[in-house]
C-alpha cells in the first residue's frame, strides 16, 4: 500500500517553516539537475512532510529559471503523492482583494521560456490536463484554510504569465476579459509535471495586489506586494499546520492522477531506449516498467 506523503511547495514569501523543530534538510540529485533549493524534511504531529521554496530561501531564484522538473523529480524520489502549492498572485477581479486565499482549480499557460514536460525525448506521453487540481486536495485545502480563519474562494482560474515584469494595462484588461481571478508566474508548468508524475496537486494562490487594472490603486510594485506576502506567509503557515493534519482524510484513492501514465505513454516499447527509461525511472518507472 502507498504511503501517503505531502509536500508543500512555498512561493514569494513563503520559504521555509522555521517553527517546525524536527528539520533535516535534503540534498537531492535529478537527472534533470538540482531543484531549487535544499528540501526541508519535518515534522507536525508526528506526521511526515516535506517543504521547498520554489525560488530558494532567500528567493534568487527568477520564474522563468526555476528547475520545474528537478524540483518535482525530488519530490517524487522522496515518495511524496501530494503537492500544495502556495503562491502569490494578482487579483483580477473586485471581490479578490488583498489577503485573499483563492484554491485554484483551473489554469490559463500563457508561459512560453519554459521546459513544460518529462516527455521530450524520444518517449511520447500525453496526460489530460482538463482538470489540473486532484478535487480531494483541494477539499483539504479549504478545510485546513476554513479552520484558520482565512478569506478564501472556493475554485478559480489562473493564468500564468512568463515574467518577471508585471502585466501591461493592456494584457491585464485582456486576462479580465477571459473571466480569470487571479494572475501569477509559477504555477505552471509545475502542474504539468506533477501530472505527469502522477502526484495529486492544488494550488493556493495569495492575492497581494490588484494587478494594474484597478483604477483605485496604485500600480503594482515590489514594495507594495512584500508588505502584504508578509502577512499572507504567516496565515499560510497556520493553513500548512492544518493541511497536515487533515490531507489523508480527503484523499481519493480513484483520483485519476494516480496512474495516468497507463493512457498517456504512446511510444511503442521498441523505441524506448534504456538511456531514457533509465532517466524517467522516478517519473514513470511505475508505467514503463509494466
Amino acid at each position: 500500500m502507498v504511503k501517503n506523503k505531502l509536500a508543500i511547495i512555498g512561493g514569494s514569501g513563503l520559504y521555509d517553516v522555521e517553527k517546525f523543530n524536527d528539520r533535516e534538510l535534503l540534498n537531492i540529485e535529478t537527472p534533470w539537475g538540482k531543484p531549487s533549493d535544499q528540501i526541508l524534511k519535518t515534522k507536525y504531529n508526528n506526521k511526515e512532510v516535506f517543504f521547498l521554496p520554489r525560488h530558494g530561501r532567500g528567493h534568487f531564484i527568477s520564474p522563468s529559471k526555476i528547475n520545474f522538473r528537478a524540483n518535482i523529480d525530488a519530490l517524487k524520489q522522496l515518495g511524496v503523492t501530494d503537492i500544495v502549492s502556495v503562491s502569490a498572485v494578482g487579483s483580477l477581479k473586485e471581490d479578490l482583494p488583498p489577503g485573499k486565499f483563492v484554491i485554484v482549480d483551473q489554469f490559463i499557460d500563457r508561459t512560453f521560456a519554459r521546459i513544460k514536460t518529462f516527455f521530450d525525448n524520444e518517449i511520447v506521453a500525453h496526460v489530460s490536463m482538463a482538470h489540473p487540481t486532484s478535487n480531494g486536495l483541494m477539499n483539504a485545502c479549504e478545510e485546513a484554510i476554513k479552520k484558520s480563519n482565512i478569506d478564501c474562494q472556493r475554485n478559480g482560474t489562473y493564468v500564468v504569465m512568463e515574467g518577471p515584469q508585471f502585466s501591461t494595462l493592456a494584457e491585464s484588461n485582456l486576462y479580465r476579459t477571459w473571466k480569470a481571478d487571479v494572475i501569477g508566474m509559477t504555477n505552471m508548468p509545475e502542474a504539468k509535471l506533477a501530472r505527469e508524475a502522477e502526484i495529486r496537486y492544488a494550488s493556493v494562490s495569495m492575492v497581494t495586489d490588484f494587478d494594474c487594472w484597478h483604477p483605485d490603486h496604485e500600480n503594482v510594485d515590489v514594495q507594495q506586494v512584500v508588505k502584504v506576502l508578509l502577512g499572507n506567509a504567516e496565515k499560510a503557515k497556520v493553513m500548512i499546520k492544518n493541511l497536515i493534519d487533515n490531507f489523508e482524510d480527503h484523499i481519493d484513492p480513484n483520483d485519476p492522477t494516480n496512474n495516468c501514465l497507463d493512457v498517456a505513454i504512446i511510444t511503442a516499447p521498441e523505441k524506448r531506449t534504456q538511456k531514457t527509461i533509465d532517466k524517467l525511472k522516478t517519473i514513470a518507472g511505475r508505467a514503463l516498467n509494466k
